[in-house]
């Protein structure tokens, strides 16, 4: 089957190309942009050491989606079956810092993909929402909660939904959304959670919690990206919306706590919750389970020993501890 990823390159993207390739017909679009979080060389590296883990037998085109005719060029020459879309800016914090550039990837860029998905005869699109679009929420949260997003992040990705569900309403491709929740992992870039939290203890410095009793549903990427590829593929999924996490809430003082011993170093800090972020808990996966098998493996534990080594062995190889 040929399969088109956009953002087939990113920290999630190249987990989803790594599972599908094996047996499937895979390209890529990616501009190769984490859009200001690491500096070019930095960056430079991270995309190798994707790129190494994938392989080369993959379809690549070194572009951005913000262009119709550039869109329409690579989905017609790959004439795909089933796009996976992933190309987004990455987090609240860039969206935050460039909103104009976010809403033209976030949304003028999805609607280029979306209508040269109409009028090419794409079969299925997956869009890959966020547990942001719910806001605050509590533990068990489930498909059918609302989504009443706090911050343009969130916004965005929800507009996405609306978008995706409209052009498969007026059209013949059948939608699946996927909502993943706090994805962590090696290849990650910086300023994320759990990357933030290795790299403040590898330093001896401090790992500053935001809010004593707050907590995420922490899910590991390779998790993720099986749970994205089956329900890319499944029969059971179309014109669908899916929780993808663990399903399990964890603190964010204790995974500090796992990182700092993990380490062997660093002071842990708590201070009054973020307020410009939403209070979160577990996300209530029952839906994926039963529809295409979603079955995360991957404890806290697990996912952070895993990150803990690659990050040691990636980046830190000559930094002797201090």
């Amino acid at each position: 089957m040929k399969i088109l990823v956009t953002g087939g390159l990113g920290f999630i993207g190249h987990q989803v190309v790594k599972s599908l390739a094996p047996m499937h017909s895979v390209a890529v679009i990616d501009n190769v942009s984490d859009y200001g979080v690491l500096d070019s060389r930095e960056l430079q590296h991270l995309v190798e050491l994707r790129r190494a883990e994938i392989g080369t037998d993959i379809e690549w085109y070194s572009t951005g989606i913000e262009h119709r005719s550039t869109v329409d060029y690579v989905i017609g020459k790959v004439d795909p079956e089933i796009i996976i879309h992933l190309a987004s800016f990455p987090r609240q914090k860039t969206v935050q810092a460039r909103p104009d550039l976010a809403a033209r990837t976030m949304t003028e860029g999805l609607v280029n993909v979306l209508e040269s998905a109409r009028t090419q005869q794409v079969r299925r699109l997956v869009f890959v929402s966020s547990s942001m679009v719910y806001g605050d929420f509590q533990d068990h949260c489930d498909e059918t909660s609302p989504c009443q997003p706090m911050g343009q992040y969130g916004i965005l990705k929800l507009a996405g939904e609306h978008l995706v569900r409209d052009v498969s309403r007026r059209s013949h491709i059948e939608h699946v959304i996927l909502r993943p929740s706090a994805v962590y992992g090696a290849r990650d870039v910086g300023d994320r959670v759990i990357a933030k939290f290795f790299q403040q203890a590898w330093k001896n410095g401090t790992l500053v919690v935001s809010g004593r009793d707050e907590a995420l549903d922490f899910t590991d990427v390779r998790d993720v990206a099986q749970g994205i590829v089956q329900a890319a593929l499944s029969a059971n999924t179309g014109n669908q919306t899916y929780n993808i996490t663990r399903g399990e809430s964890v603190k964010l003082l204790r995974a500090a706590g796992l990182i700092r011993d993990l380490v062997g170093r660093g002071v842990i800090k708590v201070q009054p919750r973020n307020e410009e972020y939403p209070s979160r808990g577990s996300l209530n996966i029952d839906a994926a389970r039963r529809d295409f098998g979603y079955d995360p493996q991957i404890s806290i534990e697990q996912g952070l020993e895993n990150y803990y080594h690659w990050f040691i062995d990636t980046f830190h190889r000559s930094t002797k501890a201090v």
